[in-house]
């Protein structure tokens, strides 16, 4: 039997390709969009919107530009367009010079620099500027040259070594001063939702969502409503190994699923909305597992 949709059944598989052809690129665009965003799930937001961009744009291409450079572009292009609609954007030119411009080559503390911005919470990455923010997650962790740095951000070297000897002073100091673990408790819902679902309580589960509950089952789907949502959790129950615990991951709380009660590092995250006592949203990240490799989760002893 002929396919009804043939059309839509080649842009499926076209959108498949195109993935399937970025997918090397994007853990490391996620993390220099979650360090621009301050935000591991907000990055992949831009994440999310970047590909989309591109994805779009390449029919309109007349030559094909060398793909992570242009992948980059547009994503630190989204990130700032994101951040002016947060109004949290501090504006700087791109092509300020300061007079204490750094030698990449007489470069000691690169390593302790490396260190400190990969420790560094993503949050606080929003307290550098835009320029020394760019700077600082491409050269300390992506690991780029300071003039493909200037080639990604339309800049100079010059510019770039400034933004980048004055990004890491600060991010020296937001290092030393870092804030102590989360004091705030856990919400009871989400308590209730991971205790619920290791015992493999659906209908307990389910009464804990709003009638109107959204599922963002990340780069794969989207559902609405607490009977069409109800579906994410009988697939949920054809695994019978997974173990949730809640922690706080930038000091807000989420789940981590791991892949047995005995694993130490989860292999995704969920991320939870809640509304009156009750989860109005769900976003599910089973399908983009590398942002548990980003994620820095303190848990709850008693989860």
């Amino acid at each position: 039997m002929n396919d009804p949709h043939p059309l839509l059944g080649e842009l499926k598989q076209t959108r498949q390709r195109f993935l399937e052809l970025v997918g090397e690129i994007r853990p490391d665009l996620h993390r220099y969009c979650a360090r621009m965003m301050g935000s591991i799930a907000d990055g992949e937001d831009v994440v999310q919107d970047t590909l989309a961009r591109a994805y779009y744009q390449l029919p309109e291409l007349r030559d094909m530009p060398a793909l992570k450079s242009w992948l980059f572009r547009i994503a630190h292009n989204q990130a700032l367009d994101a951040l002016r609609k947060r109004a949290r954007l501090k504006r700087e030119p791109i092509d300020i010079v300061e007079d204490t411009a750094m030698d990449e080559d007489a470069d000691a503390e690169a390593e302790t620099a490396r260190e400190h911005a990969l420790g560094l919470a993503m949050s606080r990455f929003l307290e550098l500027s835009s320029l020394q923010r760019s700077c600082i997650i491409l050269k300390d962790v992506l690991d780029y040259s300071l003039q493909d740095i200037a080639g990604l951000l339309d800049s100079n070297v010059t510019a770039v070594k400034a933004a980048l000897h004055r990004g890491r002073i600060r991010t020296r100091e937001l290092t030393a001063k870092a804030e102590a673990g989360p004091v705030t408790p856990l919400p009871a819902v989400l308590q209730r939702y991971v205790e619920l679902f290791n015992a493999r309580d659906w209908e307990g589960v389910k009464e804990l969502l709003v009638d109107d509950v959204k599922l963002d089952l990340v780069s794969v789907s989207r559902r609405s409503g607490r009977n069409d949502v109800s579906t994410y959790f009988t697939n949920y129950g054809r695994t019978s190994s997974w173990h949730l615990r809640a922690g706080w991951l930038e000091n807000q709380p989420v789940i981590a699923v791991f892949a047995s009660e005995h694993e130490q590092r989860p292999i995704y995250i969920i991320d939870l909305e809640l509304r009156d006592g009750s989860i109005a949203a769900i976003r599910d990240f089973r399908y983009v597992p590398y942002i548990a490799r980003e994620a820095q989760i303190v848990f709850d002893p008693k989860t």
